[in-house]
């Protein structure tokens, strides 16, 4: 694992760092916002821990620039915000874990192996088509970079639809898979959904209609 340490109090960020070494964990620190976003440019890291009071972007704004990129780190926000408040934004800014301080270095090892085992435990794999990218993890999709919010439905039929790359999925076969077993085989539901998913996904139309068989994402 390689871990990225963001933190402007100097003692703290190396303590941090040769504890983290200790336990065979490659850690790299910096000590304020540019040199941070520096440094997730150029290497690839797997969780970044991350203080949100620090000179330039803040930790908010950082963890914000990283949710959605390709091959994202996981976030742990290690702050002195302890409030139910402080936490809440920090998860709706991107993070995956939050530590208060202080705290025992072995805690933050725990967390750190927890956040490394997600993507081995079976995470879905990243799915991108046609400009379009879609994290069944995260439950995110992006269409050329652009964020598109999508309903838990319309999410589900557009999973089922990248899932095939490119393959035809007929409408019975999307309200088995994306509705549930009471779902009534005559209704129009698939068609609303895929007209109102396009319209979310914007032109030119991802979605395709294959008269009499289904539909399909263009590849």
């Amino acid at each position: 694992m390689r871990v990225l340490i963001v933190e402007d109090e100097p003692f703290l960020a190396e303590a941090i760092r040769d504890g983290l070494r200790l336990e065979a964990i490659a850690a790299d620190l910096a000590g304020d916002g540019d040199t941070a976003l520096e440094q997730l440019s150029v290497n690839r890291y797997d969780v970044v821990v991350l203080d949100r009071d620090i000179p330039g972007p803040n930790g908010d704004e950082i963890a914000r620039s990283l949710v959605g990129t390709p091959e994202s780190p996981r976030i742990l926000m290690l702050t002195a915000a302890d409030r139910l408040d402080d936490k809440e934004s920090g998860f709706e800014s991107g993070a995956d874990d939050y530590l208060t301080k202080p705290f025992a270095l072995r805690e933050l090892v725990l967390r750190l192996r927890a956040l490394e085992r997600r993507p081995a435990a079976g995470a879905p794999p990243v799915i991108e088509l046609a400009g379009i990218r879609l994290d069944p993890f995260r439950r995110e999709v992006y269409r050329d970079g652009r964020y598109v919010a999508l309903t838990r439905k319309q999410f589900a039929v557009l999973a089922v639809l990248m899932t095939a790359r490119g393959g035809v999925v007929s409408a019975e076969d999307l309200l088995e898979r994306a509705w549930d077993e009471n779902a009534d085989p005559f209704t129009n539901a698939v068609r609303i959904t895929i007209s109102t998913l396009r319209k979310r996904l914007g032109e030119p139309w991802a979605i395709e209609t294959v008269p009499g068989v289904g539909y399909r994402v263009a590849g």
